[in-house]
């Protein structure tokens, strides 16, 4: 079967590396042993004349296997699991006489050892867990096989072939790129290594198209629709296609644990020209504004017919191309957020944040940063090494952050071996369990060279995890699969349990915060809109018999999502005298001017307040993050809402500040309803309002949603979305 290599590989293998689904090598279709008799004649023997796949999206093959969704002609299988060909040939087949079997090869050096060749026996009666064909209808010239795949098989395009027994060798049929053949990953079949056995769970995180991303702020939670698209024209190829570009061999891709992990790697394109490249600093040129994109079909078709990476994304972006793969493959997987998600530079379960001597913060010596929210995957399969029981949910993460043995990934870590503290497992366990159990510890360094604990907030990292419902667009919330509530002795105990394993931890936190002080501060930032003023009310409370004075400094900036700062557009200060046992509210204008000259991608404003009780030398400090409500891109429909009919979809947006938006695109995107497409305006006036119309004709039925971004260069994160409920074509 294997080509002959023309390579001298130095003694260390007799094959080249079998890493390409997309390279080809096709066997012989004749093979004849020894010496054949002049009488030989190919047409005395069974011949092929025709192979049936039953590959339409209405055939029991694709809706059995649920990838009927797929816009794919060929035939699309889940592993583990029956399927049905027929075989035409040019006589009545007799398997008294007649031998002849089914063959599946990928990949450019097959081997049956590699389970890159694999013979498929006729058998009496399938078997489980194993590949096998069964004879299960005999009419005229035709046979009619049950096929039955492994559950452990390579997932990826088979090229099939039917070989015909001689007594002088073998007879092949042609390569036919009508009868290839995809094998997926099968969440319904128990063998699998990705089983999963609620059937609205498979729904949801296999067969759903359209996700939900939650991003924002704690206090804030904003949710934006995202198209998956993993069923649409080339995604699949595409996926398969980044396997390719990682160089991944194809015996391991029947491995959720590589696929996976290789998947996360292959996402982002630092180290290995993936697919995005990532960019935090509010300077897009050449490329998309992360906020723009409204799904993963672009990306990915522009990935691979460009073969270069696509430019920009950043964390929600990656979480969104990273859901499609692993969907597209079968694997069950959602998008995680997590509100103030530590990034945890020696992952030692510290977020330090140095201060002045006068309370401001100290950007020199400040390296770690406290995301306002970080947006990673979950996958779901068992992990067989392992032990027992850290199976299930797994962390997957594709924005590059940290380097994981020697590229950019992260995963699969078991969220239940988080949970529990049992960091010593692989893969990449620690930096998680540090994203949402670290410290923040706020550190005075003073002039003399010396840093004095000042306070310890042991609940602000990791404050939510939450993903979409099933079956719902709500949020739900999974922080309890991650940690055990705060104060909890489980909670201690998984805490020292990761400290055993590794997970290194300064001591200077334990017993040296100071006593808490009399005075307690707290602020709250209203809810605040795009170019409107907003306040801020800071409150002290003295709860001793005695007077103080504080001196207190309010520090406002325009912050990324990473929690690092871009530009400080507010400085204050003020003094507050405080009676015995008393209340004092103070409150700061912030005024639309101030703010909307540096707004970033989110649209995020991070307060700092520090004060000084000059009485005891206390320090106080409290930080909060506020995202600005901004205008929505508005989208209507007109016309018949069925399947194969014009409709009009309206696409409106009007500009609520006072300056004119310049070089404006707006996105529209709607799996099953319209392929992705843009549109550009060169420039919105002041509460002016344009309009886009387009006519779709929609090709699924079903709820479905039309999803729009708006960005232009100087407001983006800017979005629309509307349900439609798309009926049938009427039966004639």
């Amino acid at each position: 079967m294997s080509e002959t290599p023309q390579t001298a590989f130095g003694g260390r293998r007799a094959v080249p590396l079998n890493n390409s689904n997309a390279e080809e090598n096709d066997p012989p279709t004749v093979e004849l042993q020894g010496l054949v008799p002049r009488s030989f004649n190919l047409q005395d023997y069974l011949n092929v004349t025709g192979v049936h796949l039953f590959k339409e999206r209405w055939d029991t093959n694709k809706v059995d296997h649920h990838t009927d969704k797929y816009d794919n002609n060929n035939l699309i299988v889940r592993r583990g699991q029956s399927f049905y060909v027929q075989i035409d040939f040019n006589r009545p087949y007799n398997p008294r006489r007649d031998l002849f079997r089914v063959e599946y090869v990928i990949g450019r050096y097959p081997q049956e050892n590699k389970g890159t060749y694999i013979p498929v026996p006729i058998v009496s009666e399938l078997q489980s867990g194993k590949w096998g064909a069964k004879i299960v209808m005999r009419e005229n010239k035709f046979v009619r096989l049950s096929i039955q795949s492994s559950p452990e098989c390579i997932v990826g395009k088979f090229r099939m072939y039917i070989a015909v027994w001689t007594p002088y060798g073998i007879l092949r049929t042609r390569r036919n790129p009508e009868t290839d053949t995809y094998i997926l990953f099968n969440p319904w079949c128990e063998e699998d290594a990705v089983y999963l056995d609620d059937d609205k769970e498979k729904e949801e995180y296999v067969l759903n198209d359209i996700g939900v991303i939650f991003y924002g702020d704690v206090n804030n939670i904003k949710s934006r629709s995202w198209s998956y698209g993993q069923f649409e024209d080339g995604i699949l190829d595409a996926c398969l296609y980044m396997m390719d570009r990682a160089q991944m061999d194809l015996s391991g891709r029947g491995n959720p644990i590589k696929v996976s992990r290789v998947g996360s790697a292959m996402v982002n394109s630092k180290d290995d020209d993936g697919v995005l490249v990532g960019s935090w600093d509010n300077i897009y040129a050449n490329g998309v504004p992360p906020s723009a994109w409204t799904g993963s079909i672009d990306i990915l078709l522009e990935y691979q017919s460009s073969k270069n990476p696509v430019h920009y994304g950043q964390c929600w972006v990656f979480a969104g191309v990273f859901n499609t793969f692993l969907r597209c493959l079968g694997i069950p997987a959602r998008v995680i957020t997590n509100y103030f998600s530590a990034h945890d530079n020696n992952a030692n379960l510290q977020m330090d944040i140095f201060l002045e001597e006068d309370g401001n913060v100290n950007s020199k010596l400040t390296k770690d940063s406290v995301w306002n929210y970080h947006c990673w995957n979950e996958a779901w399969m068992t992990r067989p090494d392992l032990p027992v029981g850290f199976g299930g949910w797994q962390v997957v993460d594709s924005t590059p952050q940290e380097n994981s043995d020697g590229m950019y990934r992260c995963g699969p870590a078991s969220v239940q071996a988080i949970k529990h503290g049992h960091v010593c497992f692989q893969f990449d366990a620690p930096f998680v369990f540090a994203e949402v159990n670290s410290d923040l510890v706020y550190i005075t360094a003073k002039k003399d060279g010396t840093h004095t604990v000042e306070a310890v907030d042991t609940t602000h990292v990791g404050k939510l995890i939450v993903t979409k419902q099933v079956g719902g667009d709500d949020m739900k919330d999974i922080t309890d699969t991650y940690k055990f509530q705060e104060g909890q002795k489980e909670e201690r105990l998984a805490l020292e349990t990761a400290l055993m394993y590794g997970v290194k931890k300064p001591l200077n936190t334990e017993g040296v915060v100071k006593p808490r002080s009399d005075v307690d501060m707290d602020f709250e930032v209203e809810n605040a809109v795009l170019g409107k003023d907003l306040k801020l009310t800071v409150t002290f409370q003295n709860n001793s018999p005695n007077s103080y004075t504080i001196s207190a400094y309010l520090s406002g900036s325009i912050t990324f999502y990473t929690g690092v700062s871009k530009e400080e557009f507010k400085k204050e200060t003020f003094d507050v005298t405080l009676e015995p046992l008393s209340s004092k509210k103070k409150e700061v204008l912030v005024r639309a001017g101030e703010y909307m000259g540096q707004l970033l991608e989110q649209a995020s404003l991070h307060f700092f307040v520090t004060a000084r009780v000059n009485d005891t030398g206390d320090i106080l400090a409290k930080q909060k993050s506020t995202v600005l409500t901004i205008p929505k891109v508005i989208i209507k429909v007109r016309g018949a809402k069925v399947v194969g009919s014009d409709m009009v979809v309206t696409v409106e947006f009007t500009n609520p500040l006072k300056e004119t938006l310049q070089n404006v695109w707006i996105r529209l995107d709607g799996p099953g309803v319209t392929k992705p497409m843009r549109k550009m305006f060169r420039e919105i006036r002041p509460n002016s309002t344009v309009q886009w119309e387009e006519v779709c004709r929609p090709w699924v039925s079903g709820p479905r949603k039309l999803i729009a971004s708006m960005t232009s260069d100087s407001l983006r994160h800017v979005y629309g979305e509307l349900d439609v409920q798309i009926q049938r074509q009427p039966s004639v």
